[in-house]
């Protein structure tokens, strides 16, 4: 089956394009602080992988709130970074160029975490999800084949190499990681899970 992935650049996704070597990857800039980042980590990866890298840019940045988009978190937000039904606005940009393109399935770079703070990192979000694009015209399947994993046993279990894993970009509120933000805290965490291999220390 023809399959593509939506790639942020960030750990979670770029792990998943070493793992699973997608025909196609999709990057969306949808008017995030850290676009222009997100697009160089994601343009990287492809071209070390050799995999199909498009761009989606679609300006959602009015209707952003909270870290991602510089603006106050919304009344409904439970986290600083909550951009109100977001991953479910990704999925269907995503799905909407992956149909173009005669893809089958969308992969998505969901972790176990994700769904401590948000509903759409859930499994039963991912469930629902694919659920309806599947029952629309097209049946793409949306697929996260890393919802049961934490970040760090994802990349372990995969093996990405350090040198690719590097350009990752996980910061929210930047394109240079401004160090005080969930993304670039998870980010550090997950090096200091992974230890000396993957941090160049010994």
């Amino acid at each position: 089956m023809k399959d593509a992935l939506l790639l942020s650049g960030g750990m979670d996704s770029l792990a998943i394009a070493w793992w699973k070597r997608p025909e196609l990857a999709i990057t969306l800039d949808y008017g995030q602080l850290a676009a222009e980042a997100e697009k160089h980590a994601s343009a990287q990866v492809c071209k070390e992988l050799g995999i199909r890298h498009e761009i989606v840019s679609v300006d959602c940045s009015s209707l952003g709130s909270g870290d991602m988009a510089g603006a106050p978190p919304d009344a409904a937000a439970q986290t600083s970074d909550w951009w109100p039904y977001r991953n479910q606005l990704l999925i269907t940009l995503a799905s909407m160029r992956a149909i173009s393109r005669g893809m089958q399935i969308l992969y998505i770079g969901t972790v176990h975490s994700d769904g401590e703070s948000h509903i759409d990192g859930t499994p039963e979000f991912v469930q629902k999800i694919d659920e309806l694009m599947a029952y629309q015209e097209g049946h793409l399947r949306v697929v996260a084949p890393a919802i049961g994993m934490s970040t760090a046993e994802l990349i372990r279990s995969t093996g990405v190499p350090a040198g690719l894993l590097a350009w990752s970009h996980s910061c929210h509120k930047a394109n240079i990681a401004c160090g005080n933000c969930r993304g670039c805290n998870k980010y550090v965490e997950t090096y200091l899970e992974l230890g000396p291999e993957y941090s160049g220390r010994s």
